[in-house]
C-alpha cells in the first residue's frame, strides 16, 4: 500500500507565560515601598495562581516576577497538577538562601525532562550599551533562563524565559537609594526614559545574539516566552525576533523568531481582544510567545506548527488586587512531528 499521502503524526506541547506579580513568601519585604504579604494575603495569592495554573495545564510554564522559589512551589502544589521541575535561579530558599534580592527573578515549571538550565546574566561584548549617567550596561537586571528540554519522543527544544526592563523612567539614585535628580523636571524625565529604553535595547540585543547562536544552521526548535515590556512590533521586540528582516532577506528565516499569535493555524482563535496588560487605561500586548521557524507550518524547515494561542485576561477587569496578577497569561498549543 502506498502511504505517500499519509498524514504525519504529531506530539503536542502546551506552553504558557505568566507574570505572577511579585510572588513572595509571607512576611518577606520585597520592594521598599510595599508591605509584605500577611499569611491571609499569601494564601489567597497562592490559591489564585494555583487555579490559573490548573486552567492553563501547560507542559511548560515560563514565570516572571518571583521573589521566592518556595512561593512558586506552593502555587504549583495548589494547582493539584504534577510537575517534576520547579526552579527560579537566584530566588532559592534553601539553607543560607533568602530568595531574590533587589529585583524579582524568572522561573520555569515543566513536566518535560530537563537536560540543561542556565541563567543568562552577562551581556556579550557586542550588546554592551552606554547609558547616560550610569555608564556601561553589561548585565540583565532580571537574567533570562535558557533551558534545553526533551519531549517524550526524544525531540529536544530550547525554551527561553525572559522579563525585559520596563518602560518606567530610570532616575539616578544616590548610595542611600534616594533620588539624585529632580523627577518632576520634564527634561530629566526624558533622559530617564531614554535610560530605560537603552537598557531594554541592550537586553534585547543580548537575547538576539543568544537566539542566533542557538538557531543558525541548526534544526533546533526554540520557544521564547515572557514579559518583553513592549509590543510585538516595537523596536526592542524586533531586535530579539528579527521577523521584519524576512521580508527583505529570506535567508533570515533561519534565525528569526515569529509571534505564535501571527502564525497559529486556527485563525478563528485570533480574537480582537488579545491584550495582556492595561496601563493607564490603555490595553497592551507585553506578554508574548515567540517561536522559531520549525513551528511555522508554511516553512520548508517546518517540524511542526502552532495550533492556537489563547490569552487569559478576564482578571484584568477585576480591579487592582495584588493577590492576583496585573498581567494576562498567554498559552500556546504547539505541535512537533513524530519521527
Amino acid at each position: 500500500m502506498n502511504n505517500g499521502n499519509a498524514q504525519p503524526n504529531y506530539a503536542t506541547l502546551m506552553v504558557a507565560t505568566c507574570n505572577v506579580l511579585n510572588l513572595a513568601l509571607p512576611g518577606r519585604h520585597f520592594y521598599h515601598a510595599q508591605n509584605p504579604y500577611n499569611p491571609r494575603e499569601y494564601d489567597a495569592k497562592v490559591q489564585w495562581l494555583g487555579e490559573r495554573f490548573r486552567t492553563l495545564n501547560a507542559d511548560v510554564l515560563a514565570v516572571q516576577e518571583v521573589w521566592d522559589e518556595a512561593a512558586l512551589t506552593d502555587a504549583v502544589a495548589s494547582s493539584g497538577l504534577r510537575y517534576d521541575f520547579v526552579a527560579v535561579p537566584g530566588a532559592e530558599n534553601g539553607p543560607g538562601q533568602s530568595g531574590a534580592q533587589g529585583t524579582p527573578r524568572v522561573g520555569l515549571v515543566t513536566r518535560l525532562k530537563v537536560l540543561e538550565v542556565a541563567s543568562l546574566a552577562d551581556f556579550p561584548t557586542e550588546a554592551v550599551v552606554n547609558v547616560p549617567g550610569l555608564g556601561p550596561h553589561t548585565r540583565f537586571e532580571r537574567p533570562p533562563l535558557l533551558a534545553t528540554l526533551q519531549m517524550n519522543h526524544g525531540q529536544e527544544l530550547h525554551v527561553i524565559t525572559a522579563h525585559l526592563k520596563s518602560k518606567r523612567p530610570k532616575f539616578l539614585q544616590g548610595a542611600d537609594g534616594k533620588l539624585a535628580e529632580d523627577a518632576d523636571d520634564p527634561k530629566v524625565q526624558a533622559v530617564a526614559s531614554l535610560r530605560s529604553l537603552l537598557m531594554r535595547a541592550g537586553e534585547a540585543l543580548a537575547l538576539r545574539l543568544k537566539v542566533v547562536a542557538l538557531l543558525h544552521r541548526t534544526r533546533s526548535p526554540l520557544v521564547l516566552m515572557g514579559d518583553l515590556n513592549d509590543s510585538p512590533h516595537s523596536v526592542t521586540t524586533q531586535l530579539i525576533a528579527a521577523t521584519s528582516q524576512v521580508a527583505y532577506d529570506r535567508s533570515a528565516r533561519d534565525t528569526a523568531l515569529y509571534s505564535a499569535w501571527d502564525v497559529q493555524g486556527e485563525a478563528a482563535m485570533r480574537r480582537d481582544v488579545a491584550y495582556s496588560h492595561i496601563h493607564q487605561g490603555y490595553p497592551e500586548v507585553l506578554d508574548q510567545i515567540l517561536v522559531s521557524e520549525e513551528f511555522v507550518a508554511t516553512s520548508r524547515q517546518a517540524m511542526g506548527d502552532v495550533r492556537r494561542v489563547e490569552v487569559f485576561n478576564d482578571h484584568l477587569f477585576e480591579g487592582r488586587d495584588r493577590s492576583h496578577s496585573d498581567h494576562g497569561f498567554v498559552r500556546a498549543l504547539l505541535r512537533l512531528r513524530l519521527p
